[in-house]
């Protein structure tokens, strides 16, 4: 019998993998890796790390760096992170005001900066100056009057478009990666999947330039989903120069984790948020130290953000509130042609858009306006009210007074605003650009909140004597405020679109500064959590996945049918018999032609095919790998030799051909479960543990197969879904 335990070499044969060669432990694409082994190669690592410390001060240095790689990692993604934000936010701002007007003093100058420099702006006429000049104004020389207006609208839609056509065609041509959110992708690629390029450098610089492009155009989407999507590209640039983690894919979506709390750190302004979000809805795996590396790499990507001040108010964000996720499309007839499909997309939106000054305007300074509070100062259209001319309190404690012409008129052009936001975003995702879409759940949130605050607030008024309003509002008082409504409703509208709950509240907290609203605010995540789940458990985040087939298995998911690992393993009754490795007997050809003939990621080694006893389980990929080059660097390997994964070769003939050693291809632990182990079980531990694929014994005798697809397609079987969308291995 041969020792299957022992690890020694045989010390007269090249035990090929003795020494490593190029691409050993790598995943081919659209593949899952192996957690558990990722573990245990880190390990080896670092156990490989001590012992070489104790050997010189040179190894001990070279320990010291490796244990501060992972802090220098995520100070780089910090600054970079925070830097790229700062260019998009000043880049959109100036870009965003190009459709309207140029400034004459500096033409890279947005609205507002140009009327900073200006001597000649006063307060009541702070939105114009001398400086600023609408296009009407540069070109014909006219401000007012409808052929002014309609030159500028024309110029709206010209300049809307040219951005829409510049972005969707860098996507085309250089990095189709960088349409939509990337939320979805990255939970995927952190749950284990390999997608090849969604994190590239391409990816990185395609998107930063398309997106301040897409925001600019005034398309129905934001960018905080995407500037995810670029902290996780810049976390996967740095991790490529560490080989602690660019040869370990565990140890780089540890890396990927805190490089999504950046992301959501500079969208929002928000670390603490960052990190909570993260945590909560992106990654699949967070240890300890994952957390206090992501705040540090939040930390210092505000900071830099900060220190770039692009709003010039020393605020992270511009008003307080942003964010993302995409929704993709499948089948339609425009879908077909993405680049008509952007441009048809865009010139509705700037067509239908411009004439409403609440969808004219950015949706950052719209939702800004939503949550202000209307002050003595205030010139907004919402809060024009009726003041009494006798009132004598201060301008911070103004009370409820009835609406005025402008409140009217603001309602209505925000009720069609509401309804033109809901339609449009439904038409913008899926697009081939990059889109997320926290901005236009907010301001529906937040559109809505302000109307039902503003009604509210007149019933107060005009019925303050009703038994609602009785205890608690007095006349003369001021007992509502509008703005808090819309702060609640855009929280209400996002927690009901990604089912966020605690990382939305913090994140809103730091949005607003708003301490003393935060039990409104968990009142509203939580009960829109509640009625969006009674519709479907899924959040647009995973509904994404789930449409694109990834293999995404959600912690968040519960299985408790009554079924058995033997009603999922493969093969089935019928089928043909499972494809597996002997020990000692099969010839390099037939390990060749059996990799040719199937397309499994890998196979079960047993000790023959009479007994079926399993010994362990060898990777496709590195079967590959290792002949190729044993053919190349091993003298006598040919078609006809003995492959043999036990400790000592077999007996052979004299005049055979050299026998081919691989026994460090095999895993000799390979998870296992008996045929009568509960489904739910076999589930759990695919959850927990990360595994790819699990072998079904009975008595040590192999059985069957069960993959992470199989889990999937049976849990979609279970929940009468197709199994068939599950697309991936």
């Amino acid at each position: 019998m041969v020792n299957a335990g022992a690890m020694s070499g045989s010390g007269n044969l090249m035990d090929f993998l003795d020494e490593p060669f190029p691409d050993v432990g790598t995943y081919e694409d659209f593949h899952t890796i192996d957690w558990l082994r990722e573990k245990s190669r880190d390990t080896d690592r670092h156990r490989k790390i001590t012992s070489k410390s104790k050997e010189s001060i040179w190894e001990f240095i070279k320990s010291l760096l490796d244990a501060w790689s992972g802090w220098v990692v995520m100070l780089l993604i910090g600054l970079l992170a925070g830097t790229l934000a700062g260019v998009i936010d000043l880049a959109v701002d100036w870009m965003t005001d190009l459709k309207e007007g140029v400034c004459l003093s500096a033409f890279w100058y947005s609205h507002e900066q140009c009327c900073w420099t200006s001597n000649e702006t006063t307060f009541e006429d702070r939105d114009k100056c001398p400086l600023w000049q609408k296009w009407s104004e540069l070109l014909v020389n006219q401000s007012e009057g409808a052929s002014a207006y309609i030159l500028n609208y024309l110029m709206y839609i010209l300049w809307a478009l040219l951005f829409a056509f510049l972005a969707v065609s860098l996507v085309r041509v250089f990095a189709p990666y960088a349409c939509g959110s990337g939320i979805p992708e990255i939970k995927t690629i952190l749950s284990g999947f390999i997608i090849r390029g969604y994190l590239g450098k391409w990816t990185l610089l395609i998107k930063t330039v398309t997106l301040v492009l897409v925001v600019s155009s005034g398309l129905s989407l934001g960018k905080e989903g995407p500037l995810v999507h670029v902290a996780c590209c810049c976390g996967n640039f740095f991790s490529s120069l560490f080989s602690k983690y660019s040869k370990n894919e565990g140890k780089r979506r540890e890396v990927l984790s805190a490089a999504a709390a950046a992301g959501v750190s500079v969208a929002f302004g928000a670390p603490i948020g960052g990190v909570l979000f993260s945590l909560e809805e992106v990654s699949y795996y967070f240890p300890l130290k994952t957390l206090w590396r992501s705040f540090f790499a939040a930390l210092v990507a505000a900071f830099t953000l900060r220190s770039i001040n692009p709003f010039g108010n020393s605020r992270l964000v511009l008003f307080y509130v942003e964010y993302h996720t995409p929704w993709r499309r499948k089948t339609t007839r425009l879908g077909k042609y993405p680049v008509l499909e952007v441009i048809v997309v865009t010139a509705v939106t700037a067509i239908i858009a411009y004439p409403n000054p609440y969808t004219r305007r950015s949706t950052s300074e719209l939702i800004s306006e939503l949550f202000n509070d209307c002050g003595a100062l205030e010139s907004s259209q919402l809060c024009d009210y009726i003041n009494d001319p006798n009132m004598t309190r201060p301008v911070d404690d103004i009370p409820d007074r009835p609406a005025g012409v402008g409140v009217y008129t603001a309602m209505w052009q925000l009720a069609l605003a509401l309804v033109f936001k809901i339609v449009i975003t439904i038409f913008t995702f899926g697009m081939k650009i990059p889109s997320g879409l926290f901005i236009p759940s907010m301001a529906v949130g937040a559109m809505a909140g302000r109307m039902v605050g503003i009604g509210v607030e007149q019933l107060a008024y005009h019925h303050h004597d009703w038994i609602v309003f009785r205890n608690w509002c007095r006349p003369g008082a001021d007992c509502v405020t509008p703005g808090l409504y819309a702060m609640v409703g855009a929280a209400a509208c996002l927690g009901g679109v990604t089912r966020m709950t605690v990382s939305l509240v913090v994140i809103m907290f730091e949005l607003t500064g708003g301490l003393e609203y935060i039990v409104p605010l968990m009142a509203a995540a939580v009960t829109s959590k509640w009625v969006a789940d009674a519709f479907g458990k899924e959040g647009i985040y995973e509904a994404h996945i789930h449409l694109n087939g990834y293999p995404f298995l959600d912690v968040k998911d519960e299985f408790t049918h009554r079924t058995l690992a033997t009603d999922v393993m493969r093969p089935r009754r019928g089928e043909p018999p499972l494809s597996v490795l002997t020990q000692d007997s099969m010839t390099v050809e037939d390990v060749e032609t059996l990799i040719k003939e199937t397309d499994y990621n890998g196979f079960p080694v047993v000790v023959s095919r009479d007994s079926e006893r399993l010994i362990g389980f060898a990777q496709r990929r590195e079967l590959i790998l290792a002949i190729k080059n044993a053919r190349q660097r091993q003298e006598g390997i040919v078609s006809n030799s003995i492959m043999y994964f036990t400790e000592e070769p077999p007996e052979l003939p004299a005049n055979s051909p050299h026998p081919l050693k691989l026994r460090r291809v095999l895993n000799l632990s390979p998870f296992t479960v008996t045929d009568h182990t509960p489904m739910e079980t076999v589930v759990d531990i695919f959850r927990k543990l990360g595994l790819r694929q699990c072998l079904v014994t009975r008595s040590g005798r192999l059985l069957g197969i069960i993959t992470k697809k199989d889990v999937l397609r049976h849990m979609a079987q279970m929940a009468n879904q197709d199994p068939e969308s599950i697309m991936f291995n």
